[in-house]
């Protein structure tokens, strides 16, 4: 019966993922749109393109519902992105990039997840080059949105 219950045990753990992707969060002292809009001027700034802005705020509203301001920014650079979704197809589910800007109380906040899960969630290696680049670009683009 031990035997058994390990079994089922070690199939329960060996079906879970290995780990919940890591969620940043960098405040802002700006508005959410105020931060939004440095965002995207810092994504093209360094030579990237905004893909597209959701504002889930405007959504809510539209089916009669309000939450604080929020929008989802979603952007990349094909030079950065295209080689992971080569190398890992299932990537294209978490890329292009996306930074969640909302306000949390009166503060604002920018919310993206570790680049990292990636590597965990979609089998590229942990020292992939562009995942590491990815990691720096996230982080350099919302300190320069939040200064």
């Amino acid at each position: 019966m031990r035997l058994f219950l390990a079994g089922i045990l070690l199939a329960v753990l060996t079906a879970l993922p290995a780990r919940a992707a890591e969620l940043i969060r960098v405040e802002s002292p700006y508005s959410v749109a105020k931060t939004t809009d440095r965002l995207a001027a810092a994504v093209e700034a360094a030579g990237a393109k905004v893909f597209a802005r959701v504002p889930h705020s405007k959504g809510a509203a539209s089916i009669g519902t309000e939450i604080p301001d929020n929008m989802l920014l979603i952007f990349g650079d094909p030079k950065m992105g295209t080689p992971v979704i080569d190398a890992a197809p299932t990537a294209g589910l978490d890329l292009p990039l996306r930074v969640v800007i909302f306000d949390d109380g009166g503060q604002t906040v920018m919310v993206y997840r570790d680049p990292a899960s990636l590597s965990t969630d979609h089998g590229l290696p942990a020292d992939h080059p562009t995942i590491a680049a990815m990691t720096g670009a996230l982080a350099k683009l919302t300190a320069k949105a939040a200064e």
